[in-house]
């Protein structure tokens, strides 16, 4: 327990410092903190407990939806062009780089080529909107325009790792039919909450917490989706 606790303490002197680190040289906090982590979790000095990672979970799944909610849909449209060249770009110049070197020149496996490759292919969204927002860019059309390419690179690495892996099971198909009645039923009934002049400007912030409670209804369903079922007839692999 005693260990426990420091460290936590640790942990809040690191992010303390790579905020400190992020002002003096202008660098993004997010950079910094993932550097941070990565030092910290190798040198086993940071007892990882599992609350720690359903906060990191869910703080990455809410920073892509922040990110996805600051994406002009309307700009998008009229440079389509340019948001799809530089997006499948950046998707496929790595993914076909990592596949040949690690395939014919490092003796990989197939499978294990293409998923190195569609692994350094992703661009975290959630790092790319927090950067955007420390700089103040997020609401110039430069900005907008690498957030609409970095959305369609990881459409194309999520593409690319179902063709590639995909394994559906019944509880897959579950969770694409729960995904679609909650957005169906969100995009009908949202404003309810978001509308109703009882919600607004409380110190609650129910808009918030029921931002939060899809969010969780996503991530619990999308759990359930990659369970591999011991009962034959509900499993279809590939």
């Amino acid at each position: 327990m005693f260990y426990a606790d420091l460290s936590l303490v640790f942990l809040g002197i690191v992010v303390l410092l790579a905020s400190l680190i992020s002002l003096r040289f202008g660098i993004s906090v997010a950079i910094v903190e993932i550097v941070f982590g990565v030092i910290a979790g190798n040198l086993n000095v940071i007892n990882i407990q599992d609350w720690m990672i359903f906060l990191s979970t869910f703080g990455g799944i809410f920073l892509t939806f922040l990110a996805g909610a600051e994406t002009d849909v309307i700009l998008m449209k009229k440079n389509l062009r340019e948001s799809l060249s530089i997006g499948l770009a950046s998707f496929f110049f790595p993914f076909f780089t990592v596949f040949i070197l690690t395939y014919f020149f490092d003796g990989w496996s197939y499978m294990a080529s293409l998923l190195a490759g569609a692994a350094l292919s992703e661009t975290a969204v959630a790092v790319v909107y927090f950067v955007l927002v420390e700089n103040n860019l997020l609401t110039t059309d430069a900005g907008k325009r690498i957030m609409a390419a970095t959305f369609i690179t990881n459409l194309a690495t999520a593409l690319a790792l179902s063709v590639l892996f995909f394994k559906p099971t019944l509880y897959t198909f579950l969770f694409y039919l729960i995904s679609v009645l909650v957005i169906v039923l969100a995009t009908k009934f949202s404003y309810l909450i978001f509308d109703n002049e009882r919600f607004q400007n409380k110190v609650i912030e129910p808009e918030i917490k029921y931002i939060f409670m899809l969010l969780l209804i996503f991530m619990v369903f999308a759990q359930l989706g990659v369970l591999r079922p011991s009962y034959p007839h509900l499993y279809w692999g590939f």
